[in-house]
């Protein structure tokens, strides 16, 4: 029997235990699931007709437009967001004292501050107009202040000796920063990086409350103005809904996977090259030398001293 560094591996009756509490806990679990099932449905929620409003052409292009205008407003968070958290992670890397100092106070007061509240704020006060452009500015700043903590976090983790290595090259602090600190630091950090990203997708749904139209705003839309059978089908667009959430964060965190594992599959590392053959002249000319030498080497003490 091997045991771990962590702990000692389960005997006979310990693994009968687990095997035990695993078998109660499932069946505990699907208790409650065909409980909420069949109160689910004594109510009529999981009638056919409230999952038949999604074959009404009205609906499913409001579930595509809402579709579209969360991607649309995602992929301007997800790029401001890592454009100012590179720029914030730079200044709080910085030398210049006043520098580090704002980077740093920006960083922490919009880490500090909820994201609801920086959306709104800024829809009321500067973007009464432009809802989207609200959500996109507030999730930027939001997720650009947790990106630069991660940015920062991945240069320091690059050892010392490169980033001397580079100013010996005679490279300067913004060659470094750009051609060896901050392409390991996305490296090493590329899955935090992309689960933020995911969190910057999910805080999409907040634009509903200053009323983008996004998924979950029509979602409730379709649920609060959609009656069927005296009653509005909250469950069946809950779970369509969130099964297209779950759908996008899958999608993200895929290609997360695949450009990890490409990047990995990258030849980045410097080959050592072989020793190439010495040519005839550089062969015949070592050949001289060390005949010269061996003749020198051959004249006695007293020769030479005669001929001199």
């Amino acid at each position: 029997m091997s045991a771990s560094v962590l702990y000692d591996a389960p005997g006979p009756k310990a693994r009968l235990r687990n095997r035990i509490y695993a078998v109660v806990g499932t069946l505990a679990i699907a208790a409650l699931i065909a409980i909420s099932v069949k109160r689910l449905a004594d109510k009529g929620h999981l009638a056919p007709e409230m999952w038949d409003i999604f074959n009404y052409s009205g609906i499913r292009q409001n579930v595509a437009d809402a579709l579209v205008a969360t991607l649309k407003v995602f992929a301007l968070a997800a790029v401001g967001s890592l454009v100012i958290g590179v720029l914030l992670a730079v200044g709080r890397l910085s030398e210049h004292r006043v520098v580090r100092w704002v980077a740093t106070a920006f960083i922490e007061i919009f880490r500090s501050i909820p994201l609801l509240i920086t959306i709104f704020a800024i829809w009321i006060g500067f973007l009464p107009d432009a809802s989207m452009w609200a959500l996109a500015i507030g999730l930027s700043v939001y997720n650009g202040c947790v990106q630069a903590e991660v940015l920062r976090a991945g240069v320091n983790s690059v050892p010392r000796g490169q980033r001397e290595a580079a100013y010996a090259l005679g490279m300067s602090k913004t060659q470094v920063m750009i051609s060896v600190l901050m392409p390991q630091a996305v490296r090493a950090m590329l899955p935090t990086i992309i689960s933020q990203l995911v969190v910057t997708l999910k805080d999409t749904s907040l634009g509903y409350i200053i009323l983008y139209p996004e998924l979950l705003y029509s979602a409730r839309l379709i649920a609060s103005n959609t009656l069927v059978n005296g009653q509005y089908p909250y469950v069946s667009t809950i779970v369509v809904f969130g099964t297209i959430y779950v759908a996008l964060c899958l999608a993200l965190s895929a290609l997360a996977t695949w450009i990890e594992k490409r990047g990995r599959r990258s030849k980045t590392s410097v080959g050592i090259a072989k020793a190439a053959e010495p040519s005839t002249m550089q062969a015949v000319g070592s050949g001289e030398a060390l005949n010269s030498g061996a003749l020198i080497a051959k004249v006695p003490d007293g020769g030479a001293s005669g001929q001199n």
